[in-house]
């Protein structure tokens, strides 16, 4: 059975930080992209980074520069380290992976950023 299990979220300030984190369980964690997305209030749940096998990363134009994808092989971990952060980044995160054409995701992680 896939899992995701998402932590790190909180309540910070403009220009705060936070580290996600997002352990996985039942898949061979090391070949797989992995994906962290969030979703606001009234908004679509949008691709945020992306990092694959090999350690290649995606970012949105959003958080290019401010966000930084992560992977950790050996205890099966995706991170993202957050900073700068604004209160248009205030959503749920989840973490997220495809395999085999199955789509898994975590239970997600609430980020506040307060103005």
């Amino acid at each position: 059975q896939v899992r995701l299990v998402e932590s790190g979220g909180g309540l910070v300030q403009t220009g705060g930080s936070l580290r996600l984190s997002c352990t996985s369980s039942g898949i061979n964690f090391k070949i797989y992209t992995m994906n962290w997305y969030r979703q606001a209030p009234g908004k679509q749940r949008e691709l945020v980074a992306r990092i694959f096998s090999g350690g290649y990363t995606n970012y949105s134009d959003s958080v290019k520069g401010r966000f930084s994808i992560t992977r950790n092989n050996a205890i099966d971990t995706v991170s993202l380290q957050m900073n700068s952060l604004e209160p248009e980044d205030t959503a749920v995160y989840y973490c997220n992976t495809n395999v085999e054409g199955e789509t898994y995701w975590g239970q997600g992680t609430q980020v506040t950023v307060s103005s």
